[in-house]
């Protein structure tokens, strides 16, 4: 056997287990909650040992954060440089709407696990590892800055910190409802409002 057909057996199988700690890190927010989802209970529900848990996750925070966040990003590179001040805001809230869709695949009783105040995969300032969406939205803004298509008012510290913020309060209201809310609509409105406000022409 080759050696690149052994890597992506490896690869296969690497994959199947992260997706099994997933699943049952899944089933214990869905019926127990947060409180309840330490590595043991996890290790025992998905059948595999704490070595393997950790050799593929730092902490549960960690296996939280990576299928969250990591799973809906758009890559910066596909967000081309937008024509215009409407591009860019409409190239922002295709991000979220991503994100919407995705919290909708993982459903209300996940998502209302995984937003625990004690949860550190929603803390920002300790995240820095992977492309979160709104590194990706920092990303497209200070390019679209820098090339005179839009102007930004205030920081961009500011906007990114507003935007998470916005988006964390829809998702917490989609979850504290039942899933009984317009989470498209409210997503794409409160984001619009807030960039109508703060993304401006740019120089060109």
């Amino acid at each position: 056997m080759s050696e690149e057909k052994e890597l992506s057996r490896q690869q296969q199988k690497s994959r199947e287990t992260k997706e099994k700690i997933f699943q049952a890190a899944k089933r214990i927010l869905q019926k127990k909650g947060y409180e309840e989802l330490s590595i043991k209970n996890i290790c025992e529900e998905a059948g595999v040992s704490n070595g393997s848990f950790y050799h593929h996750f730092k902490t549960k925070d960690d296996l939280l954060s990576y299928y969250i966040e990591d799973q809906p990003t758009i890559n910066p590179d596909l967000l081309e440089l937008p024509e215009n001040v409407q591009g860019a805001k409409e190239g922002i809230i295709q991000v979220y709407m991503n994100y919407v869709k995705y919290c909708r695949e993982l459903g209300v009783e996940f998502m209302s696990g995984y937003y625990d105040t004690k949860n550190q995969a929603l803390n920002a300032a300790i995240r820095t590892e992977r492309p979160y969406p709104i590194v990706t939205v920092q990303t497209y803004v200070e390019k679209a800055v820098a090339a005179g298509v839009v102007s930004l008012r205030g920081s961009i510290e500011e906007f990114t910190t507003d935007i998470r913020m916005i988006v964390i309060g829809n998702v917490f209201e989609w979850c504290l409802r039942g899933g009984d809310t317009d989470f498209e609509g409210n997503m794409s409105r409160s984001l619009g409002r807030y960039l109508d406000s703060t993304l401006g022409p740019g120089t060109n």
